[in-house]
């Protein structure tokens, strides 16, 4: 395993992460963490994972590329953080990562050992939970460095204000 979790010890404090993405369940899970991160006197990550981009040797294209998913990121977490504030007037922290989603996020954890749970919220279509919840809950959550609260889909936001 990884660091061991210091979150609740003197001088740390603990964080839940909620991943942004393009998924349509991505705002219940900011909504949900937001939510439960205020209740509980935590602060509260965004990070946003883009895949690496294929360097093209010719013209740099590839850093041109790299330049533009960099970007697209930086403006989804802007959205997502300025959603988090409207919701509950907490101003989030933002991260940006480029690779692999599983790879990348498992990293990210367990560089920050203030991390205490991750938020995800699963899909409501035909296409099962969603690629990440697909991911973790079939190939690495059992050896995962935090606890994971999946947020079904289709809650609103009266559901979880219940719950979280």
């Amino acid at each position: 395993m990884g660091k061991p979790r210091r979150a609740y010890e003197a001088g740390h404090r603990a964080k839940f992460l909620a991943i942004v993405d393009e998924t349509p369940e991505c705002d219940r899970a900011l909504y949900f963490a937001a939510r439960r991160a205020v209740r509980t006197g935590v602060s509260l990550i965004l990070l946003c994972i883009k895949p690496e981009v294929e360097q093209q040797a010719w013209l740099g294209v590839g850093e041109v590329m790299r330049a533009e998913a960099e970007e697209e990121a930086t403006a989804a977490l802007d959205r997502a953080a300025a959603y988090v504030r409207g919701i509950v007037g907490l101003e989030p922290e933002c991260a940006l990562r480029i690779g692999a989603m599983a790879d990348e996020l498992v990293r990210f954890i367990e560089e920050d050992e203030d991390i205490a749970l991750l938020v995800l919220a699963a899909g409501t279509g035909n296409e099962g939970p969603g690629p990440l919840v697909t991911a973790l809950v079939g190939r690495t959550i059992a050896n995962f460095p935090v606890p994971v609260a999946i947020v079904p889909g289709h809650l609103g936001d009266e559901d979880i204000d219940a719950l979280a």
